[in-house]
């Protein structure tokens, strides 16, 4: 099943309607965006998107990430989030993610606010959802993209990247693919994500309150976090760029990692950071995302190359298809046999299985 299709149609949805609304009104007549009406329609979609993820992506979540969703409050990773009483400072690992959403400036060519509102929110809400289900802590949002980070005192750290790494190819795909399709068949310019990703260790990330009072968060000061951001930065269109203390922790094969290239397949940057008094060079490495995803368990490419999550019903059915083609490939050979039950099989203590026989 394809995961994301309710985000799909939410903004294929608000794309038709405004078509709808355009053939039947002036479209310049901005006063319309702000009539009583209009401004009940854009609340009523806003509340369509909750915090809980659409329900196509319920299965992702019953199978590999949480089963409940709790609100999370932005700036406030709840094993870090006493810090904001204490004015106090730990030093912890974490995973950091960048996710930027770029081009979604030039819907303003096409839509009017309310429009485009539901597509960034849409996509923006699909980002969360897929990072919340893998176990991630929105820290905070930036423009259409966000800034999230994934693991805790209870969570391996080589777990913190695998799934760091696991929400970031899915949602790329998303944008890559599905929303691509989407926007060509409507005349949008081609929206596409960016997403820089890094490990920092114990001793490399220290937690603690930024800003003073209410305005303020408990955040990280550490050089991967900052790198995260420049990796991000350097990243090519649909994307991943991670530092190389992510190619280390994740314990994810090697073939996944290679250096970023530009589009003439030159070396783009070799090192994010380079310390040279202290001889510190960090690499940035592109991550395939796409080569990754299909080596999960959960995710298969169809013949068209499409990826489908695959439910427990889609493998059984796979398994069931699988028994009948090697019965057939048994018949064929002329070497079936047929027991008492009914049950075909190359076992000779059974009855030959003869040439005019009819199976179903």
């Amino acid at each position: 099943m394809k995961l994301y299709e309710n985000y799909i149609n939410s903004i294929k949805n608000v794309i038709e309607e405004d078509k709808a609304r355009r053939s039947r009104v002036n479209y310049f007549d901005k006063s319309l965006t702000t009539s009583p009406r209009s401004k009940e329609k854009f609340i009523t979609e806003s509340k369509v998107l909750g915090y809980k993820p659409m329900s196509s992506l319920e299965p992702l979540m019953n199978k590999v990430g949480r089963k409940e969703f709790t609100d999370q409050k932005l700036g406030e990773h709840p094993d870090f989030k006493y810090l904001k009483d204490t004015l106090g400072s730990e030093y912890h690992y974490i995973t950091s993610v960048f996710i930027d959403i770029k081009n979604s400036t030039g819907l303003f060519r096409k839509y009017d606010p309310n429009v485009i509102y539901i597509i960034t929110n849409t996509i923006q809400r699909a980002a969360i959802h897929t990072c919340v289900i893998f176990g991630g802590y929105i820290h905070r949002l930036q423009g259409d993209g966000l800034f999230v980070y994934f693991g805790g005192k209870d969570i391996e750290k080589n777990d913190s990247a695998r799934n760091a790494l696991a929400a970031t190819s899915m949602f790329t795909y998303f944008v890559k693919n599905d929303l691509k399709k989407l926007f060509l068949e409507e005349g949008i310019e081609n929206i596409y994500t960016r997403i820089g990703v890094d490990f920092g260790d114990d001793q490399d990330v220290l937690w603690s309150i930024a800003g003073i009072g209410e305005c303020s968060e408990v955040t990280t000061t550490s050089l991967h976090t900052s790198l995260a951001s420049k990796m991000q930065a350097i990243a090519n269109s649909n994307s991943i760029v991670v530092g190389d203390n992510i190619k280390s922790i994740s314990g994810i094969d090697q073939v996944y990692f290679d250096w970023v290239k530009d589009s003439s397949g030159e070396i783009k940057q070799r090192y994010i950071f380079e310390d040279k008094d202290n001889s510190f060079y960090y690499k940035a490495l592109d991550f395939k995302w796409h080569q990754y995803l299909k080596s999960l368990p959960y995710i298969v490419e169809d013949i068209a190359g499409e990826l489908f999550f695959e439910q427990d019903e889609d493998k059984t059915e796979k398994k069931r298809l699988n028994e009948l083609s090697k019965t057939s490939a048994l018949l064929d050979s002329g070497s079936a046999y047929t027991s008492s039950a009914g049950i075909i099989s190359g076992e000779k203590s059974s009855v030959r299985n003869q040439p005019h026989r009819f199976h179903f």
